[in-house]
């Protein structure tokens, strides 16, 4: 069938109605198209092109499909391709021909346009509760566990060690830069393209800036052929939701390795893990494994987006039809892999011991033994090369840092041919000074984390001062 088309004289094949069909997709822009026609029925009424009396039946008609929409009772009619022809259709049988006065001044390229901008709207904002419940979580369980202490790792190898809170604090860093990103996307979206009319901009007497304002909008588009053909917005939110699931899918990673019983830094609930078709010992941490994937699926729907308009002429074309589909699949699953996070971290069992006995493996205190040396007058190229000594020593010996002797660190500094390495090797021999102690108490773990005490450092007071930031900042927040 055909719903408008004078022209036409055939009904329209039905593979191509089916080809062409969107309304399974973009039936879900209902609520955002039916008060974006209450709105422009207001307008209309403002710029004389309906009575008090036409908008009133209009707004109420359309006030009552919202409530069936709402309520899962609206019947859609497959027949008719998309949203906006299923809302018209069903006006206009419910109000008769005054429903045809709806669309005066207003094309589907305008409509859908001012949709998506509305849905985008909302459900950023729903986004970013998700993403502040998130982290939440995470600085829920570094007050909680954050005293653990791991090895922080460099090409993932032991490098030197962390604070658990500091570590799960980089993705509450992460995850504000995510919440600042789509805040930035909804600000750029934040313009009304009613009154674009399909490309040249309407016909009538309508003023944009007060239906705009009306519907919530800072202001108007200011190019009617950009207006309709813009959908930078759309590429910009999956741009930003692809490099959030990024992040998930970096936290997911960890938590599939730490939970590996040959690290057994923690445990998934079993509210959060899925055991084995065939093997009875397992316990598979799934949902992590898929937030994995999805954000691979995130990322191919940005690069199916780029597709689309790369090629694409002023103004409005078909192709642009497409953009639902990724968008809202975009939304969904990052919406759902950070409830999913959230809910991992919140049942998630730290074994604190297991990352301690990790965190005493590898010399990771190396570093701190060679700022040690730089404190008592070593350049730190001659600290360096004395404690990667002390590191081989260690492995000689199959033991610690912490554990060799006093005399290996008067030992390493005697072989370097620096005339401040002697000297410090001197007074290292001499019991007295306690400069060997000192350098072996350096290479203790606590002595190693305390130790990065600028801002943003693991040290335990950083670290304390930046969770009461976090804290102090979410409680700020609404919900």
């Amino acid at each position: 069938m055909r719903m408008w088309g004078g022209r036409f004289t055939g009904e329209t094949d039905p593979l191509i109605a089916e080809a062409t069909r969107s309304v399974e997709v973009d039936r879900a822009l209902a609520v955002d198209d039916i008060d974006g026609s209450i709105a422009h029925v207001r307008g209309l009424e403002r710029a004389g092109l309906l009575t008090g009396e036409e908008s009133g039946r209009l707004v109420e008609g359309l006030r009552a499909l919202r409530r069936d929409v709402e309520a899962g009772t609206f019947a859609w009619d497959p027949a008719l391709e998309d949203v906006h022809l299923n809302l018209e259709a069903a006006l206009t049988a419910r109000l008769g021909p005054v429903a045809g006065k709806l669309h005066t001044g207003r094309s589907r390229n305008d409509q859908v346009a001012l949709d998506l901008r509305l849905w985008l709207r909302r459900t950023i904002r729903e986004l970013d509760g998700d993403m502040v419940g998130l982290e939440r979580a995470l600085v829920d369980r570094a007050e909680r566990d954050g005293e653990a202490v791991l090895p922080g790792m460099t090409h993932v190898q032991p490098a030197q060690p962390v604070l658990l809170a500091h570590h799960l604090l980089a993705y509450v860093e992460m995850l504000e830069r995510d919440r600042g990103r789509l805040a930035d996307c909804a600000r750029r979206a934040d313009r009304s393209p009613l009154g674009a009319g399909a490309l040249a901009g309407a016909g009538f007497d309508l003023d944009r800036e007060a239906t705009a304002a009306e519907l919530g909008f800072a202001g108007v588009t200011a190019n009617s052929l950009d207006a309709v053909s813009d959908r930078d917005f759309v590429v910009e939110f999956l741009a930003a939701a692809a490099l959030a699931m990024v992040h998930l899918s970096r936290l997911a990673e960890e938590l599939v390795w730490w939970s590996n019983p040959a690290f057994g830094w923690v445990t998934l609930a079993d509210a959060h893990a899925t055991g084995s078709s065939m093997m009875p010992n397992k316990k598979n941490p799934d949902p992590c494994e898929l937030v994995r994937a999805r954000a691979a699926r995130v990322a191919g729907h940005l690069s199916t987006m780029l597709g689309v308009l790369k090629g694409l002429p002023l103004a409005y074309q078909r192709d642009l039809q497409e953009d639902k589909g990724p968008l809202f699949d975009g939304a969904a699953v990052l919406g759902s892999s950070l409830r999913v996070m959230a809910a991992v971290m919140a049942g998630v069992m730290i074994h604190a011991d297991r990352m301690r006995e990790a965190a005493l493996g590898g010399h990771i205190t190396a570093t701190s033994v060679a700022d040690a040396l730089v404190e008592r007058g070593l350049p730190f190229r001659v600290a360096h090369h004395v404690a990667g000594r002390l590191v081989a020593e260690a492995e000689r010996r199959g033991c610690r840092l912490d554990e060799l002797a006093e005399g290996a660190f008067v030992a390493a500094l005697g072989d370097e041919q620096d005339p401040d390495a002697k000297r410090l090797a001197a007074e290292a021999a001499d019991e007295r000074t306690g400069v060997a102690q000192a350098l072996r108490e350096a290479a203790t773990l606590e002595a190693a984390v305390a130790r990065p005490r600028v801002l943003g450092g693991t040290a335990p007071e950083r670290v304390h001062e930046a969770i009461a930031a976090a804290r102090e900042r979410l409680n700020g927040l609404a919900g």
